[in-house]
């Protein structure tokens, strides 16, 4: 897309997909924890993924490092924590936090309600993190 700006067409860049939009609100609720938890979060990867990859039998609700939505019988991930430890060849990996999108997504009845969803998500995957109460994590307004 292109605008005329002083007699000179610039291009521009089109409106944001609604992946886009998504990430752009994780990135919001890192950048919120980071303020407080910085040297805690320091190395750890944040990752969105579309949908969430379970193999054929398993159950997500059985799996510790899954945040699941509840309200569906447990049945869909809605994020997911991989702790650090060592890939294949030996070396060091980084803890990373994955969020679902189209699962939250659907979730939502609007944008405020998908950026409300995306921050608790985030927020209790660093609490698992960090062995904390996702309210120790991101404190209630008083």
């Amino acid at each position: 897309m292109s605008v005329n700006v002083g007699g000179r067409d610039l291009r521009v860049p089109a409106a944001q997909t609604r992946g886009e939009r998504f990430d752009d609100l994780v990135l919001d609720a890192v950048e919120e924890l980071e303020q407080r938890w910085a040297k805690e979060l320091e190395g750890v990867e944040f990752a969105v993924e579309d949908v969430p990859v379970v193999p054929l039998g398993s159950d997500p609700a059985l799996d510790d490092d899954v945040l699941v939505d509840d309200t569906a019988g447990g049945a869909v991930p809605l994020g997911r924590l991989l702790p650090a430890g060592t890939d294949d060849r030996g070396r060091p990996t980084a803890a990373r936090v994955v969020v679902y999108r189209r699962p939250l997504e659907a979730r939502a009845a609007d944008r405020t309600d998908l950026a409300d969803l995306v921050h608790d998500v985030v927020v209790d995957q660093v609490a698992r993190l960090l062995s904390l109460d996702p309210d120790e994590v991101d404190p209630p307004p008083a």
